[in-house]
Order: structure tokens, then C-alpha cells, then sequence
């Protein structure tokens, strides 16, 4: 244990090193802004042209292809910058680049221009790239030798991510919507450059946690996942080299899904048709994402096999699960597509009288608890570090002030209308809001005799998210096909949103946990890779299927839409419960 590491746990809060909450407060921004942005992107892209808020007027086709394509790229950059930070600049240093090209990204987009949105899109992307994977990296070195002290350090730090999310999409909604899109475009990037120079000014906390790393340190990826993958060795039989076909494939994939990504938007947005071609009744970029899918599936049948017994059925079982997650978040993500315009479209979000006030009050709590149990950890955070990164917590301080005027101007405008009309994005708070409830009971389940099987637990994620969407197609059975508007009961989305965020946590802490039990420690860096992939998959898929959602409804009626959604995440969950011999039997004793 290096006495750096130490040192580190001389300044304490709440248990932990002062420095964990200068990571949590940096992701909460990071989130914050991420989160605030993707809450009003599709609204605004798909907004009317007039009125005292227009947008853009986009299809809701174009609007999801481009928030697909970035959805699919932020899961894809973080294992590059996460390469670089590792071998060339080091993780503070990522984080602090990440952040300040996500600024740039989050003030281009205030601009309101074609131009400006594209170049905000790709500086967020690649600003991602560099941040996403160094905050966890960071919080590895630091509980070094203190394994003990790993579990509550990441249940603290992703409760920063969930205190993100619910501030960023409520904030950066109501200003979205209520105030003007740049402005809530805007507050996203102030945010962001907040969080950023918070974290640049607490480096003296960190002391060489986080430098630029010695030629000897091992590849970033490896080091991600380090602390679930203890117990493993190296010490492996052999290595399964690429053969030619496998480069072949990898290239196959690579090209094809490259050019699906780039033409599904350009095709969409810009009529540009770089291809323009029907093959067996498949347009050009479905085509494309078709050879690519049958490359990668043919590429792991081949290479999979050559592992020897317990590694390859091992493999096999992480490939299957890898598979349930691409449906999962298929049919998850349509919170940021498609939901938006059904909550917009087709929701009675206007409440009056004893309604509107129930509302009122609801929101005033939902809003200021939170946001008070964060401010106190804050006030924590400076009775510590106050004398050591004094200007690092005037930032945060700063950055708090300003918070609470928005989150008071909001209130105090709220309750002096005497009709409310919810905001389309206030409702993509409840997802946060419901893990920071339930996640600690799930907690207990997991760590419990009753801990169910990894085909179960799919089983349960799948399942739960295919009910949500069932309460939505069950609520919208009466709306006739092709219609435009509804006024459908908000109790519906509330219903569907509780149970996405259970199915969500029976699903998503699965994928890594299960990656550091199945997969040899030599061969974690390219499952890694192939379960972001598949999330990345997911992502893209969702907005695909979701852009459809007008040709659906006109052809299938709303409820039709919903029941894709439905019945395809259930028959998912039931195959998976129907796996589980065939798993138990691959898995050779992992539980």
C-alpha cells in the first residue's frame, strides 16, 4: 500500500477520503449536464416552428437518428480515451480535457445553428471519450489496499450520477422549455465548465493519484475493471491469436457499421444519400447494420470455440447475456426518443385546481429533499477541505448558489399560476428518482440468501421494463390509428417509469459484475469491449426502431407502437428464464 494512498484517507468525509466527494460533485455536473441536454434535444428538435419557444420542426425520423448516432458513440469513445489517459496523459488530466471540450460542446449547441448543433454533437462525443472511463479509474487508485472501502465509495459515487440526472433534466428542462432552448443548451455547458474548474482546483487533494502515468503501467481498460476482477490470473493456457478471418470479419463489421452510423443521419437530416440502394426489400443502412450484425455473431461463433472448455462456455454464457442487454436498452432508452413525444403528444399535462396544487407540492418536495441532502453533503465537504482547496469549494459553492435561485425562481413562478402544465421533461426525472429509493433495497436482495440466478435477474429486468410499456399501450388502446394528439392519463408514464427503473436495476449492474466472474483476466479488455458494444447497439437500436414510431402508429395505432416494446422484452426475459440449465451449465459455477 503506497503511502500516497495513505495519505489520502488522513482527510475524511463521512468515512470516506475528502476526495471522493470532489469525484462525486465533478460526475454530478458531468451528469448534469449530459442528462439536461438529452431532455430537451428531441423536444426541441421536434418542436413547432412558431410560437414563443419554437424548434425546429425536425421529423421525429431525423431527431432520433442523430440522438442514436451520439447515444452510440458515447458508449464507444470511452475506450479510447480511457487507452490514452492510461498509456499517454493520465486520468486527471483526461478528465479535466473531457470536460472542458463537453463545455464547448454543450455552448455550441446554445448557438441554435445546423452547424453549431453538429459541432457541439462531435465535441461532446469525443469530450466523453475522455471523461467517462478516468472518474471510475481515479476512485480505483485511490481505494488501494482499502478493498474494504470499495463498495460504499461506489454506491456514494453513483449516487452523484443519479443526483445529476434528476438535477440536470429537471433544471435544464423547465428553463428548456418554460425559458428558451439555448438557454437551457446553455446551463448545461455552464454546469459543466463549473464542475471542471472545480475539479482543476482541488488537484492538490490527489496528490499523484491520477498522473500522468510511468511507462509500466498496464493498459486503462484492464485497470477500469481491476477492482472486480480480483482473484483472477494470468496465468492462462494459451492465447487464441486473430487468424485471418478473424481480422477479415473485424473489418467486415468495422466498415459496415460505420457506414450505417454515418448514413442513417445524413440520409435522415440531410438528404444526403452517400448510398442510395434497396437490396431484398432492406434500405442502404439497414442493410449495412445487417452484414455488420452477421459479421460480429459469425466472428464469435468461429473464434469462441477455440478457447479451451470451461473458458469457451464461459464466453458463450457472457455472449448470451451481452445479447439480452441489447434488447434491454433497445427498449429502455426510448425514455430519451420516443417517450418525450408521446408525453408531449399524446399526455394531459394540464392540471387545474386541487390537481394542479397536489402537483405543485409534490414537485416542491421531489425537488428540494434531494437537493438539500446534497447540499448538506457539500457543507461537509467544506468543513474538511476548506483550507487545503479553498478555491475549489468557492466554485462549488458558486456553482450551489446558483442552483438554488434557479430551483426557487422555478418554484416561485410554479405556484403563482393558478393552471400547471407539467413539463414534457419533468417526468424523465422520475427514473432517478426511483433508484435513489429502491436501489438500496435491490442491494439488500442482492446480498441476501434469496440473491436470485444471472438468468433470473434478466429474466426480472426484461420482464419489468416489457410491463411498463405495457401500462402505456394499454392506456393508449382507444387512441385510433394515425392520430396526432391525445389527452391520456399521466399516471400511465408515471407507472411506466417505476417499472423500467426496477427492471432496470434487476438488469444493468449485471453486465460488468458478471464480465469480472466469467471472463479471464486476459481477456477483460475485449469483453469489456463487446459489452459496451452491446450497449452501444441497444442505444442506436432504440432511436432506429423509435424514429418509426410516426409510420407505426399511423399503420398500428399508438398502442400497437407501445406493444413492440412490450412483447419483445417479455419473450426476451422468458427465453432467458428458459436458458437457465443451458447457462447454469456454461457458467461452470459462477452464481
Amino acid at each position: 500500500m503506497s503511502n500516497t494512498t495513505e495519505n489520502f484517507f488522513e482527510t475524511k468525509v463521512m468515512g470516506h477520503p475528502a476526495g471522493l466527494f470532489v469525484l462525486f460533485f465533478t460526475e454530478m455536473w458531468e451528469r448534469f449536464s449530459y442528462y439536461g441536454m438529452r431532455a430537451i434535444l428531441v423536444i426541441f428538435l421536434t418542436g413547432v416552428l412558431t410560437g414563443d419557444n419554437p424548434g425546429w420542426g425536425w421529423s421525429t425520423e431525423a431527431a432520433l437518428s442523430l440522438l442514436g448516432t451520439y447515444a452510440l458513440f458515447v458508449y464507444l469513445t470511452p475506450l479510447v480515451g480511457g487507452w490514452l489517459a492510461d498509456k499517454k496523459i493520465g486520468y486527471r488530466r483526461a478528465v479535466v480535457i473531457g470536460a472542458l471540450l463537453m463545455t464547448l460542446g454543450h455552448a455550441a449547441m446554445a448557438v441554435e445553428t445546423p452547424t453549431f448543433l453538429y459541432i457541439g454533437i462531435a465535441f461532446l462525443i469525443v469530450g466523453n471519450g475522455f471523461f467517462k472511463p478516468n472518474m471510475t479509474s481515479i476512485i480505483s487508485k485511490m481505494y488501494e489496499g482499502h478493498d474494504d472501502k470499495k463498495d460504499g465509495a461506489y454506491n456514494i459515487f453513483y449516487m452523484g450520477v443519479n443526483a445529476g440526472a434528476f438535477l440536470g433534466i429537471m433544471m435544464c428542462g423547465w428553463v428548456g422549455e418554460k425559458v428558451g432552448w439555448s438557454y437551457g443548451f446553455g446551463l448545461a455547458g455552464i454546469f459543466m465548465l463549473l464542475g471542471m474548474l472545480q475539479f482543476y482546483f482541488a488537484q492538490p487533494l490527489f496528490g499523484k493519484i491520477g498522473d500522468k502515468p510511468l511507462p509500466i503501467e498496464s493498459h486503462q481498460t484492464v485497470e477500469v475493471v481491476k477492482e472486480i476482477v480480483e482473484g483472477q490470473t494470468s496465468d492462462d493456457p494459451k492465447l487464441n491469436k486473430f487468424l485471418p478471418i478473424d481480422i477479415i470479419l473485424i473489418v467486415i463489421f468495422a466498415v459496415s457499421a460505420l457506414i450505417f452510423i454515418f448514413n442513417d443521419p445524413l440520409s435522415n437530416i440531410g438528404n444526403i444519400q452517400a448510398l442510395n440502394f434497396t437490396i431484398a426489400g432492406m434500405e442502404d443502412s439497414l442493410f449495412f447494420s445487417l452484414v455488420a450484425a452477421i459479421a460480429f455473431i459469425i466472428l464469435l461463433i468461429i473464434r469462441i470455440p477455440r478457447y479451451v472448455t470451461i473458458e469457451r462456455d464461459r464466453m458463450i454464457a457472457f455472449a448470451i447475456f451481452c445479447l439480452f442487454t441489447i434488447f434491454f436498452w433497445a427498449a429502455f432508452e426510448q425514455a430519451a426518443g420516443s417517450l418525450p413525444i408521446y408525453t408531449r403528444d399524446f399526455t394531459n399535462r394540464l392540471l387545474e385546481g386541487g390537481a394542479a396544487t397536489t402537483f405543485k407540492v409534490v414537485d416542491l418536495i421531489v425537488t428540494i429533499v434531494p437537493l438539500g441532502i446534497i447540499t448538506y453533503v457539500l457543507l461537509s465537504l467544506f468543513r474538511k477541505t476548506f483550507n487545503r482547496i479553498g478555491l475549489s469549494n468557492i466554485i462549488l459553492g458558486f456553482s450551489f448558489l446558483i442552483v438554488w435561485a434557479i430551483v426557487i425562481y422555478k418554484l416561485y413562478i410554479e405556484f403563482q399560476s393558478t393552471e400547471t402544465e407539467v413539463p414534457v421533461t419533468w417526468f424523465g426525472i422520475l427514473n432517478s428518482l426511483f433508484i435513489i429509493m429502491f436501489a438500496p433495497l435491490f442491494t439488500k436482495w442482492w446480498d441476501s440468501k434469496y440473491n436470485p440466478p444471472a438468468s433470473v435477474k434478466y429474466f426480472l429486468g426484461l420482464f419489468l421494463l416489457g410491463i411498463g410499456f405495457a401500462f402505456l399501450a394499454f392506456g393508449a388502446r382507444n387512441v385510433p390509428a394515425g392520430a396526432e394528439s391525445a389527452s391520456l392519463s399521466m399516471a400511465w408514464l408515471v407507472l411506466a417509469y417505476l417499472f423500467h427503473t426496477l427492471g432496470e436495476l434487476c438488469l444493468s449492474p449485471m453486465g460488468l459484475s458478471y464480465l469480472s466472474k466469467l471472463i479471464p483476466a486476459r481477456m477483460i479488455a475485449f469483453m469489456f469491449g463487446v459489452y459496451y458494444l452491446a450497449i452501444a447497439i441497444g442505444n442506436k437500436l432504440a432511436h432506429y426502431v423509435g424514429g418509426d414510431i410516426e409510420k407505426i402508429t399511423a399503420e398500428n395505432g399508438l398502442s400497437g407502437f407501445f406493444l413492440i416494446f412490450t412483447l419483445i422484452p417479455i419473450g426476451m426475459g422468458l427465453v432467458s428464464l428458459a436458458l437457465h440449465p443451458l447457462l447454469k451449465r456454461l457458467m461452470h459455477g459462477v452464481k
